[in-house]
């Protein structure tokens, strides 16, 4: 049996009608939640940027950085940017 997603259907049509439930509001993430601009490492030792850090600075996959490392500070810096040369 097929399944229908009310929820999608409904948000497609207030976003047809031009209603904003503040989905896309800056300074929130998944589900509502507030930024918090802090990450941890992970056990792996991978940093992790959530998806709605990239999505406010409207990163794409394969925009490329450069890294700068200073005293406890990792900076990303876009290449081709001012602040790279």
């Amino acid at each position: 049996s097929e399944r229908l997603n009310f929820t999608a259907f409904y948000e497609a049509l207030l976003g047809a009608k031009g209603v904003s439930l503040g989905a896309d509001s800056a300074g929130r993430g998944k589900g509502g939640r507030k930024l918090s601009y802090t990450t941890k490492i992970q056990f792996n030792g991978n940093l992790m940027v959530g998806k709605a850090y990239t999505a406010m600075l409207d990163l794409k996959p394969g925009d490329e950085f450069e890294i700068k490392l200073g005293k406890k500070q990792i900076k990303l810096i876009p290449l081709g940017s001012a602040e790279e040369e």
